[in-house]
């Protein structure tokens, strides 16, 4: 039977592993998942960076680092490590989303496209990189390519409330408020909290 991962027991094997091999990719691996899964992130990122040292083929390693980055508010370490994942694994879809999100919350629009568009290519199963994308070409003001992205992503994704929402908003800036009324609507049915002031906004076209 095999060991839950982040028990004791579980630890404990992993840290044996090391002690009979410092240089244990997956041990600093698992060691590392268990310590971001704590909140223990300084000690994660250590053992994340010495697997990712001791193998040629750590990309998790890499995205997980992302994620603690991010969490830390360091969002040029979120672009490194992602960038890291993808030359490591071209097709890892997950690693160009999570670098278009960081290339959106930097305000690079136009990495920001580039990189989710290749998330979708990989991965159109990807929710958060529609979404996302929707995001992008608000930012870019390039209204006709959101409202593209955010139908398309219906085919894939029609409950996803987050992407619903920012369809609705694409909608809303192109001035067809029915649609944009007719999305916030789905979102907020499936459990989004809109934001208060765009409800204010469309109840003056309903």
């Amino acid at each position: 039977m095999k060991t839950p991962q982040g028990s004791r027991e579980f630890i404990d094997e992993q840290v044996q592993m090391l002690n009979e091999n410092p240089e244990c990719a997956n041990a600093q691996y698992n060691l590392g998942v268990t310590a971001m899964q704590s909140g223990q992130f300084e000690e994660a990122i250590q053992f994340f960076e010495e697997a990712i040292n001791n193998s040629g083929r750590m990309f998790e390693a890499c995205v997980n680092l992302g994620y603690i980055y991010f969490k830390l508010g360091n969002l040029e370490q979120v672009v490194e490590v992602n960038k890291k994942a993808v030359v490591i694994e071209p097709r890892y879809a997950r690693g160009f989303a999570n670098l278009g999100f960081a290339y959106l919350e930097m305000v690079k629009t136009d990495e920001a496209i580039e990189a989710l568009g290749k998330a979708i290519e990989l991965n159109p199963g990807i929710a958060q990189a529609w979404s996302n994308l929707i995001n992008a070409y608000i930012q870019k003001d390039a209204l006709d390519k959101a409202v593209e992205t955010g139908e398309k992503m219906l085919s894939v994704a029609p409950d996803f409330p987050l992407g619903l929402n920012n369809l609705a908003y694409a909608y809303f800036l192109k001035e067809e408020f029915n649609k944009a009324i007719q999305y916030v609507d789905r979102a907020a049915e499936l459990g989004f909290a809109v934001h208060p002031e765009f409800i204010k906004e469309l109840e003056r076209y309903r």
